[in-house]
């Protein structure tokens, strides 16, 4: 059986808010974002910087629910600037054939804000 690693979810370009050097390591978000891409604690993100080309992994810790946090921890705060939009992405194994049917949840929160906007 083959697998295949598919986008399964995505933060389409949101604002960093902080840079934390001396923390562990990861990046918080606000789990009102998480929770619109199907994201939890612990899983292993891409994060893309729009800013500076940067790309890089981490994992994903839960922040402050509503509010807008987007901080980069650890070594990545050397990847970003507080003021930087990133895209956040995360990836699924699957069978090819369900991979081909698979649709990926993507949000465009406000980038100013970094809130999910209900239309």
């Amino acid at each position: 059986m083959m697998t295949i690693e598919v986008l399964k979810s995505k933060i389409h370009r949101v604002t960093v808010t902080e840079a934390d050097l001396n923390y562990i390591g990861s990046i918080t978000l606000d789990p009102l974002l998480m929770e619109a891409a199907n994201m939890i604690e612990g899983e292993k993100v891409h994060i893309l910087n729009c800013n500076n080309g940067e790309r890089f992994e981490t994992y994903i810790i839960t922040g402050e629910r509503n509010s807008g946090v987007v901080c980069l921890n650890g070594p990545a705060a050397r990847r970003v600037a507080v003021g930087d939009i990133v895209i956040v992405c995360s990836y699924a194994s699957m069978e090819f054939e369900a991979a081909k049917t698979f649709k990926p949840w993507i949000v465009f929160p406000d980038t100013a804000s970094n809130k999910i906007l209900v239309p």
